[in-house]
């Protein structure tokens, strides 16, 4: 076997139909939406089509669809508004938040525009929604900010979104999801969700890089983040990328069009790459609750070998020898040597073996999945000979 690709959480390989869809728009739809003439109408009428077919599958109005460079954009454009805009100037969030979060919110702490404060995670990496209680309670009277992921991009920890967002709701908070690792994997009604901002990226459910959106619940009193031209209602300037967005728009719909049949089968192969794992390497550990189907997400899981950290660093490059695509943690971090600042914020001196994160779609097979089990177990069997 050539090569099996094993890190979708990073990106997901294009469906052949949102190609297709990007280039027949490339080809026939290359007017600026901002023009007046045919060519721009036409261009602006995809663009707007594209809104409508994606906040109905999100149960929300056009209106609330924001599109962005993708989901590091969306995320800065919510945090960053609702301390300029929305008067906030408390923010609670937590220390194993994907970096485009982590880094924005300590931007702000830094710069003295917000008190930034940090959740208490459990033994397995998950909110204590105790703890955020008692935090939004000891400062009523702050306009505070919660910003919180919906799933976890290294161990796959799924949160509770509606408990959290009727705790902001209860003490008046705002609040701001990361759900790039769940939308399009997802079934999302945000008419019923009490959340007020969440980010998205095409190019976790199998659309185009460089393009994502933001849900705005309210844009009342909300002013643009990149100045410039008066495009998606003078929220975010700059001409769109109209191919992106009709790529975008065609994976989502791809997405939840077959998202039973397509998440039933990814559910069956974790279940069978774990179980596998079991059974061959003795001592094999999975992090975070990425073993719990019920409580982590179905399309990754967080694996510990019984190796040191040189040496799984090693079985890395060996496995991108044989062809193997997987990772230590989220691809924006791709160049520390410090391994998964997640697992070690989880786990700290505890964590005795690093991890690997396996991260699978509807374009995984059984057999790449067998190709991986008895490599791994080839590699673990020689480092512990």
């Amino acid at each position: 076997m050539d090569t099996v690709y094993l890190d979708n959480a990073a990106t997901t390989q294009m469906d052949p139909e949102v190609i297709s869809a990007m280039h027949q728009s490339m080809r026939s739809n290359f007017g600026n939406p901002s023009s007046t003439h045919a060519f721009g109408r036409k261009a602006k009428a995809a663009v707007e089509t594209a809104r409508k077919s994606i906040a109905s599958l999100l149960n929300v109005s056009s209106a609330n669809i924001v599109f962005t460079s993708g989901g590091t954009e969306a995320d800065n454009m919510a945090i960053s508004c609702a301390v300029r805009d929305l008067g906030v100037t408390r923010i609670i969030s937590s220390k194993i938040e994907h970096h485009a979060v982590l880094n924005c919110v300590e931007f702000l702490d830094t710069e003295n525009k917000i008190d930034l404060q940090f959740v208490n995670l459990d033994q397995d990496g998950s909110v204590d929604l105790t703890h955020l209680e008692s935090l939004l309670a000891e400062a009523p009277d702050s306009k505070t900010l919660v910003s919180l992921m919906h799933i976890n991009n290294e161990i796959g920890n799924i949160l509770d979104l509606k408990a959290v967002g009727e705790l902001c709701q209860k003490y008046s908070a705002y609040f701001h999801s990361d759900t790039v690792q769940s939308v399009g994997h997802y079934e999302m009604d945000l008419a019923d969700l009490p959340v007020d901002f969440i980010a998205v990226s095409a190019h976790k459910f199998h659309g185009p890089k460089g393009v994502g959106f933001l849900y705005v619940k309210s844009r009342n009193h909300l002013k643009p983040l990149i100045h410039g031209g008066s495009q998606e209602r003078e929220l975010r300037a700059g001409t769109e990328s109209v191919h992106n967005i009709i790529g975008l728009q065609k994976a989502i719909e791809i997405a939840y069009t077959n998202l039973e049949e397509d998440s039933a089968y990814i559910k069956s192969l974790k279940n069978y790459f774990m179980d596998s794992l079991k059974s061959e390497i003795p001592g094999v550990r999975f992090n975070g609750l990425s073993g719990d189907l019920d409580k982590s997400t179905y399309t990754l899981v967080n694996v510990s070998i019984p190796l040191s950290a040189s040496e799984s660093d090693m079985m890395l490059f060996q496995l991108d020898l044989k062809g193997i695509a997987c990772s230590k943690g989220s691809a924006c971090q791709s160049g520390a040597q410090l391994g998964s600042f997640v697992l070690n914020e989880v786990y700290g001196e505890k964590l005795d073996y690093p991890g690997i994160r396996f991260s699978f779609s509807k374009f995984t097979t059984k057999k790449e999945l067998d190709y991986v089990i008895s490599t791994l177990k080839s590699l673990a069997l020689s480092k512990a000979n």
